[in-house]
């Protein structure tokens, strides 16, 4: 008989909740390597104000991660048809206050400080990095 191999799955096909949550993990500790990085990076070439324009929008990055990261638990909680680990009023209310702490911290940092645009613009990108990193990182598994 001439049986037909079956083709290996690749491990993302197996990418469980647990899998997500520890990327997301990951994910803002990376965020958070790369703003001290940045931070002194930005110091160097712009100044402490700079720098404090980076810290500001990887905080406001790794605040965002962790928001999604409540997220999607409670959409994966709904699509399992298992308990939320807390209640969806909770999670989403949290989620726009976040959005509107970052836009109070953005703004603030704006008026207060006069640093490089670009530092704010970078220091908002890291969680795009870090997630790529961990994407990456997941295609080679």
């Amino acid at each position: 008989m001439n049986e037909t191999p079956s083709p290996e799955t690749h491990p993302i096909v197996q990418f469980s909740d647990a899998d997500l949550k520890a990327a997301m993990r990951r994910a803002i500790r990376t965020t958070a390597y790369l703003a001290v990085l940045g931070f002194l990076v930005a110091t160097v070439l712009g100044g402490w104000q700079s720098g404090v324009y980076l810290l500001a929008g990887a905080m406001v990055s790794a605040t965002g991660l962790y928001e999604w990261q409540q997220l999607i638990g409670l959409i994966n909680a709904r699509l399992d048809k298992a308990k939320a680990p807390r209640s969806t009023g909770f999670v989403v209310g949290m989620f726009f206050l976040r959005l509107t702490l970052a836009a109070v911290v953005i703004y603030v940092t704006l008026r207060c400080f006069h640093g490089s645009l670009y530092a704010l613009i970078a220091g908002l990108g890291l969680a795009v990095i870090a997630l790529t990193f961990e994407a990456v990182r997941l295609l080679r598994s």
